[in-house]
């Protein structure tokens, strides 16, 4: 009986703690997002099932997810069926690039073009807010030149962590899934996380590189953009950026084919479907699958310490690559045409929360103007800027 007892309580999680005590980080990691999800509601639909598939893969027996199944970029599909786990089956669809490919579906469904056609200069602004994006690529490189014994950030891990300015999750899941997997859980959770924090971050910096006259210009209304407009332009988008960079063309593809299906007028049903059934459903399997590749041997280290802060400072330089090129495009504008340089911090691809926070900011100066369509051009641009930078990446270092 006592060797029964003893046989069941080293069985048990509680004991396997004492084996790896740095579980217990990892466990109230994963509380702390959760409560950042639940209390300070930030970005809760992904960041909730992210802590949750976290704290999942950390519980000591629960034998969940196992990283050796899906090492050096391949599937042991025979051990998979063997001993693989619930999450396990679920990560496939982040391993064979899915899960974000159905989520770009979803925001091409939701999202309007019409404002970047009405107004095509704003394309330059998102471009320029991908700034964030090459500037972090290089000082990953720079962190491993300074700090060899620190940090060991390649030109695919660098990709990977540059592509965190994008403030594009699903991007910076698909480059980081091709380019370093074992980044995935660090680099995920900092993309979640600063999205969630644009409302933040965002205000200080645009601030800073405006002057009060500037954040009070008032742009003329945009001018109203035809059903046959917003047919032609997700078609042509396609066809134009899958050639010039075609490693882009499943994340943009499937982000035009959601917006074709919502601007067509005929396939309401599938649009619909698009931004609410699939989108929720996937949001969850990818959010827990994530989240289960944050375990502690590959999640504390100095490398995650590394990638948090060359996160923030691609999307600080991203935010303000957007908000300097409006200021520089302004010099050869005619007075009542100038762009307000708040809209450029849009051009990051948090959509809609920077085109909104584009909004607040520009009202607390004039209560009357309305930048939220203004800025919804940049933000939409940069959904595609994003997804172009990933398809150079991938191009280059895949």
């Amino acid at each position: 009986m006592g060797e029964a007892i003893q046989s069941f309580v080293e069985m048990t999680g509680f004991s396997m703690i004492a084996n790896d005590p740095k579980v217990l980080i990892m466990i109230a990691i994963s509380l702390v997002l959760m409560y950042l999800a639940i209390v300070k509601k930030f970005e809760p639909l992904l960041l909730l099932p992210i802590a949750f598939g976290m704290l999942l893969t950390n519980l000591p027996g629960a034998e969940m997810y196992h990283r050796e199944l899906f090492a050096s970029g391949h599937v042991d599909w025979a051990a998979l069926s063997d001993q693989g786990g619930l999450i396990d089956y679920l990560y496939l669809g982040i391993k064979l690039g899915i899960y974000p490919c159905l989520i770009f579906m979803g925001v091409g469904a939701g999202t309007d073009f019409g404002p970047l056609i009405a107004n095509p200069k704003t394309l330059f602004m998102g471009a320029a807010a991908q700034l964030g994006i090459f500037i972090a690529f290089m000082g990953a490189i720079g962190l491993t030149a300074l700090f060899p014994n620190a940090f060991n950030f390649g030109v695919r891990e660098a990709s990977s962590i540059g592509i965190i300015g994008g403030a594009d999750g699903p991007t910076a899941i698909y480059v980081t899934l091709r380019l370093a997997p074992q980044l995935l859980g660090p680099i995920a959770v900092a993309a979640y996380s600063y999205m969630a924090l644009v409302p933040v971050i965002q205000p200080p910096i645009m601030k800073a590189l405006t002057t009060k006259k500037e954040r009070q210009i008032s742009m003329e209304q945009l001018r109203p953009v035809s059903k046959t407009e917003k047919i032609i332009f997700p078609i042509v988008v396609t066809i134009f950026v899958s050639l010039l960079v075609p490693s882009a063309a499943p994340l943009i593809g499937m982000l035009m084919f959601g917006n074709l299906l919502k601007e067509c007028g005929v396939t309401e049903r599938l649009s619909k479907t698009a931004q609410n059934e699939l989108m929720n459903i996937v949001v969850i399997f990818l959010g827990v699958s994530v989240g289960a590749t944050a375990k502690a041997e590959s999640f504390l280290s100095p490398m995650t310490l590394g990638i948090l802060a060359m996160g923030i400072v691609a999307f600080m330089c991203g935010t303000a690559g957007g908000v300097l090129l409006a200021k520089f495009m302004n010099i050869f504008l005619p007075e009542g045409k100038k762009i307000n340089p708040l809209i450029g911090s849009a051009g990051v691809s948090a959509v809609p929360m920077a085109a909104r926070v584009s909004q607040k900011e520009g009202q607390r100066e004039d209560p009357s103007n309305f930048l939220l369509m203004h800025a919804m051009g940049p933000n939409v641009a940069g959904v595609i800027g994003s997804a172009v930078a990933a398809g150079v990446f991938i191009a280059l270092f895949g």
